[in-house]
């Protein structure tokens, strides 16, 4: 295991995406973990992460000194590389001109982290101080115009460091380096599979749950299905799914989860199907805030699965699809909060449960689709779209109505369906059609309307962190625009939305 420890960078969680693509099994802790549980998890290596504060600022997020001492090769990255600098004896002041994006760095040869990098290579930089003097037994070993210690090794005591960001897809070779890290210094072999993660797993929820009984959360999105199906064999029949139908769900969604996991179904369920959709229109009514929504519809969604709980008896765990660009986004340790997810920071202070179990945090969503197959369940599954859980209310800007939810309900399904007719469904890692509240002057036939526009989103992404909006053939988009003026009523006019994440988000809120 590799342990990350975050000091507030918002994409910290990509440095443990990258450690898992080299097979090695990596975990993101608060920089706040103590030393007694880094010495009890026995980690082959340790990486500081950036984040947004100053190493000479007292109020900054420190570590303790005694991590230098545990005899564990240590990774620094940007704030990382800076703190671990200061904490040994060097210097770190503000930089005579901040460094932001891809940068040009001059690779030294006798540096053990880029034995296989480019002498002249790209990096992602993202920093306003930087090192000015390493402290005594560090070398440098890379550096740019403005950064002369773009990068640090002690390699005697197996420190390293390194001011850009080889987490992210900027940084041309990034890649190599982490892997030379994990498998150099640290030794660790890249032989982490899914089906290690799938059967530990099962083993800790065995262990956990004991004689209890769990209540799984169900929404028959793809993580919610993975973390059902993984729990039912650990368990079996001590797992109720109950699927609650807020009323935001995607057109023919909840017929669907009923034939997949309903007593028809080939998974052998305790399935109850909640119909809540009143309910929680009326929680919801005049709501137009993000946030409060997110809110409303995750302490509703906890509020319903208490009242089934008690109509089983007594349970004790509650089970969520939690997966980790959930837990990043809703806040973990002094990261910011982008939004908080219904089924993390969404969740009401008070819970009627002896526990919540989350067997998918630590994955992202290519592993939770790994995962899944791993279990067996039907690609057609595993690939399917994904689906927030406070559904078209966060596709819907605004307040949420009976009537905005129809419109984007029909407009979805005929993107939805549209884009499988072009062949682009395999190709696109999420698309769906989502509300704005704008309304806009437009004519059909010989009559002025003055309806609704109805946005079009489509990204390509390998983890949901970061994303790029797809390019979607015109004669395509043409035909998806035709259709939904025609066939919705209440819409006049189609938008493509092709902002990138950052800085936009994959939904709409």
């Amino acid at each position: 295991m590799i342990i990350v420890l975050d000091f507030g960078g918002q994409y910290n969680q990509l440095i443990a995406r990258r450690v898992r693509e080299a097979n090695v099994y990596c975990e993101v802790h608060p920089c706040t973990l103590s030393i007694d549980k880094i010495k009890e998890m026995a980690p082959k290596g340790i990486i500081l992460t950036g984040g947004p504060n100053s190493v000479y600022d007292p109020a900054s997020p420190h570590c303790d000194k005694a991590l230098f001492e545990l005899g564990i090769p240590v990774l620094g990255i940007c704030y990382g590389a800076q703190l671990m600098a200061w904490m040994l004896g060097g210097r770190v002041e503000t930089a005579p001109v901040s460094e932001y994006g891809r940068t040009d760095i001059q690779i030294s040869r006798n540096g053990r982290l880029f034995g296989s990098v480019s002498e002249n290579t790209v990096g992602w930089m993202s920093h306003t101080d930087y090192i000015s003097e390493p402290p005594a037994g560090f070398i440098v070993t890379a550096k740019t115009d403005v950064c002369p210690a773009a990068a640090i090794e002690d390699d005697g005591r197996e420190f390293y460091a390194v001011q850009f960001h080889p987490e992210v897809t900027h940084t041309e070779e990034g890649g190599k380096i982490l892997s030379a890290f994990v498998k150099g210094p640290c030794g660790c072999s890249g032989s982490w599979k899914m089906d290690d993660f799938v059967e530990q797993t099962i083993r800790e929820i065995r262990k956990k749950v004991g004689s209890g009984k769990a209540l799984c959360a169900l929404s028959g999105g793809v993580d919610s299905s993975v973390a059902a199906v993984l729990m039912s064999k650990a368990i079996g029949r001590q797992l109720t799914c109950v699927f609650v139908d807020h009323g935001l769900l995607r057109k023919g969604e909840a017929d669907g989860v009923d034939r997949v996991f309903g007593p028809d179904g080939p998974y052998d369920l305790n399935f109850v199907h909640v119909d809540a959709h009143e309910r929680f229109y009326a929680k919801l009514e005049g709501v137009a805030e993000p946030e409060e929504k997110r809110k409303i519809i995750g302490e509703e969604f906890i509020r319903v699965f208490e009242e089934e709980a008690k109509k089983i008896g007594a349970v004790d765990y509650l089970v969520q699809g939690t997966i980790y660009p959930d837990v990043i986004e809703s806040g973990l340790g002094d990261s910011a909060v982008i939004k908080s997810h219904h089924n993390v920071g969404g969740l009401p202070d008070h819970v009627d449960f002896k526990e919540i179990i989350e067997p998918l945090r630590m994955l992202f969503k290519d592993e939770v689709r790994a995962a899944g197959l791993e279990l067996g369940i039907p690609e057609e599954l595993v690939y399917r779209q994904p689906f927030p859980g406070p559904g078209l209310g966060i596709r819907i800007i605004g307040a949420v109505t009976p009537e905005k939810v129809r419109i984007v309900q029909e407009a979805d399904a005929i993107y939805r369906e549209e884009i499988a007719n072009a062949g682009l469904d395999r190709e696109l890692n999420q698309y769906f059609a989502a509300l704005s509240n704008m309304r806009s002057v437009g004519v059909m036939g010989d009559f002025r309307t003055y309806d609704y526009a109805v946005m079009l989103r489509a990204v390509k992404t390998s983890d949901f962190m970061t994303a790029e909006a797809a390019e979607i053939p015109w004669d395509v988009q043409q035909k998806i625009m035709n259709r939904i003026v025609n066939e919705v009523d209440g819409v006049n006019r189609v938008l493509y939305d092709l902002t990138s994440k950052p800085p936009g988000t994959i939904e709409m809120e």
